[in-house]
């Protein structure tokens, strides 16, 4: 394949040293740059990089010249938590909210998971794939070049084998790293509402080991959260997942404080998301550990509910991430540009904190940082390349507005 250099690069953003998994507390608002750079990509990946008054006369004979105009380049938004594979939008349930009715109140009224879970049962894999596809190529196109996609909106066992399958068509059809969470504890299924246990058994005895067999999923999630699924019920599915592989990813303390943090955090979560809940007791636990806490501020920006204590995580050194949340229920957007901009507007994060979170803390929170997430010599050559910017400041300032010129995927203009 052609070699791709490109030349005068206003400003290379994020040169992280090699070995430098994820960045907590004080760490997270160092970000190194390099100002009038060239970076040159080889066989996918990202070879060398300088300023542009030393540039090698040694090149690779194919080689793709191209001026980064003085605009910005960066690496590709990691963004670790979606749930890209769904049957239709919910936008009946965008219009109960405007006229106010709570979440609670959408969920009891047959919307919520449950809408969705009974649309997926329709579904055929092939709709689902296309839908997922245009989703996903949209994301790609603003600036994501890694993605986690959870299960969850099936409940069965033959409708979360058909939305990990179609995940595994989209990690086989597309340029970027895809991680896939199995979520079938999402909701209790109306047919197990009074029988919690009933269903709890049906994911540990018939669906871990399907998905075991077929190499579905890469994470166990769970939705620990009151009039969802309990501590004791959460432990109970971490620890029958482990032995299968599949390590735990947890939506906690979304609606509030649950305890789901330090569940995580007993079972060593590579991620706890959500968090828009939390008290001195789970910032104090998620500081002596290494799980990632993910953040999602567009989940908040859209339900209308707090915003995670981000200021009090990063002091407690802990490491947060930001992802996007895109679901058809509470954030119908996979636009990483502006879960950045919320990050500083809302969650009060500076541009480089928040840069390094939706980049090499997002890569971390899916185990991927040794491959993506930073301008770093042989990883991955998935790149932004913005407009020329008077700032790094602006690209977050600017929200709403697409900074973004080109995107580079494995060294090639996409």
């Amino acid at each position: 394949m052609a070699s791709l250099l490109l030349t005068h690069i206003g400003t290379l953003v994020g040169l992280h040293p090699k070995g430098i998994m994820m960045l907590r507390g004080a760490e997270m608002a160092q970000l190194p740059v390099l100002e009038n750079a060239w970076l040159l990509c080889e066989e996918g990946l990202i070879s060398d990089f300088g300023t542009m008054d030393a540039l090698p006369l040694q090149l690779p004979n194919e080689l793709e010249t191209r001026s980064a105009e003085g605009g910005y380049v960066l690496p590709s938004w990691c963004d670790s938590h979606s749930h890209i594979v769904f049957a239709a939008p919910r936008e009946e349930e965008f219009v109960m909210k405007i006229a106010g009715k709570s979440y609670e109140e959408i969920a009891a009224a047959g919307g919520g998971i449950l809408n969705s879970a009974a649309k997926m049962q329709l579904a055929t894999e092939e709709d689902l794939f296309e839908a997922a596809a245009i989703r996903l190529n949209d994301m790609i196109r603003q600036g994501t070049g890694a993605l986690e996609v959870k299960s969850g909106y099936g409940l069965s066992l033959a409708s979360e084998l058909k939305m990990l399958r179609v995940i595994r068509r989209l990690k086989d059809s597309f340029p970027i790293p895809i991680k896939a969470s199995f979520l079938a504890a999402h909701a209790f299924p109306i047919a197990y509402k009074n029988n919690h246990q009933g269903y709890i058994s049906l994911i540990i005895d018939q669906m871990l080991p399907q998905i075991a067999e077929e190499g579905l999923a890469d994470y166990m999630d769970v939705f620990c959260e009151q009039g969802f699924f309990s501590l004791e019920e959460t432990d109970q599915l971490l620890t029958a997942a482990a032995p299968y592989g599949l390590k735990p990813k947890i939506h906690a303390n979304q609606l509030s404080i649950s305890g789901g943090v330090q569940i995580g955090l007993k079972h060593q979560a590579v991620s706890v998301d959500h968090l828009e809940a939390t008290d001195e007791a789970a910032i104090a636990s998620l500081a002596s550990g290494n799980t990632m806490a993910t953040l999602l501020p567009s989940c908040s920006f859209y339900l209308g509910i707090p915003f995670a204590n981000a200021r009090a995580l990063i002091q407690s050194n802990v490491p947060v991430a930001l992802a996007s949340d895109y679901n058809p229920g509470s954030t119908p957007s996979g636009n990483m540009n502006f879960v950045l901009s919320l990050g500083c507007i809302k969650l009060k994060m500076l541009p480089e904190e928040a840069i390094n979170a939706c980049t090499l803390n997002g890569a971390a929170a899916m185990e991927l940082s040794a491959l993506t997430g930073s301008i770093t010599k042989g990883k991955k050559a998935n790149l932004i390349l913005t407009r020329p910017l008077s700032s790094l400041a602006f690209l977050p300032y600017s929200f709403g507005q697409l900074q973004i010129k080109t995107i580079i995927l494995n060294g090639k203009i996409y």
